[in-house]
């Protein structure tokens, strides 16, 4: 059999070669859409976007996730902020901006509608991610932030949050209140968060917290600098409520 198929026609043997070709990519295919599958079934209580694909079925490198909390008056979405690096002279890295856990507050604008675009960003630091971590059931914080502190603009702009417990241990309540000089506004966002759902909050900020430091990258393995392909434009991955509200 080897040695007759060394006497078939080369235009025989390239057409093979072309099915084998299409059934390879067709089978790339699925396996890319197995993956999109997983990840939009995984939003029901996490809404997460795996990393995104090119038109090669390449990965760009980026991948965007955040544990979303829906209530009737606000949502919550929560997710990390790594910090990036940058290199000394001595062909050492270090970090250049620091990382943090982000909390992106929502309001409610009907039954289970959200303005989107109306959104508030709280950003925490290391120590303040350790402050909730720490909380006790029937203790309280509170944060207070000026994001353009030691600048012209120092006091245009007031944010403050605070956690208190709702009682009986039951969770606790979560208080965005940003104040804006300039615009002459007010806004104020509230919602309740149960016990099960600070647990989860609790669990992911203890396991993010050497991340946002950087410390993962000083004491963990290193990776060969791999080239990626040409970063696409950013697209703000929204959180889908009727997940949440649908259970």
């Amino acid at each position: 059999m080897l040695k007759l198929s060394r006497f078939l026609p080369s235009r025989w043997r390239v057409a093979r070669n072309e099915q084998a070709r299409n059934f390879l990519l067709r089978k790339a295919t699925k396996i890319k859409d197995t993956f999109w599958l997983s990840a939009f079934s995984s939003q029901h209580g996490i809404s997460t976007s795996g990393p995104d694909l090119v038109a090669n079925g390449n990965f760009s490198g980026r991948r965007f996730a955040q544990y979303t909390i829906f209530k009737g008056k606000a949502a919550l979405s929560v997710s990390p902020k790594l910090p990036s690096f940058c290199i000394m002279d001595s062909g050492s890295s270090r970090v250049d901006r620091k990382g943090g856990v982000m909390l992106t507050f929502w309001p409610a604008v009907g039954q289970r509608k959200y303005d989107w675009q109306k959104k508030q960003v709280f950003a925490l630091s290391p120590t303040e991610v350790g402050s909730l971590i720490s909380l006790g059931p029937d203790e309280s914080c509170e944060f207070l932030h000026d994001p353009s502190m030691k600048s012209s603009l120092e006091g245009q702009v007031k944010k403050s949050l605070s956690v208190t417990p709702l009682g009986n241990s039951s969770g606790y309540f979560l208080n965005l209140n940003v104040v804006n000089t300039v615009q002459k506004t007010n806004e104020r966002f509230s919602l309740p968060v149960t016990k099960a759902e600070f647990a989860v909050m609790r669990t992911a900020l203890s396991y993010v917290l050497p991340h946002i430091m950087g410390w993962d990258q000083v004491i963990g393995p290193r990776l060969p600098n791999i080239p990626q392909n040409t970063p696409r434009q950013r697209r703000e991955v929204l959180p889908d409520p009727d997940f949440e509200w649908g259970r």
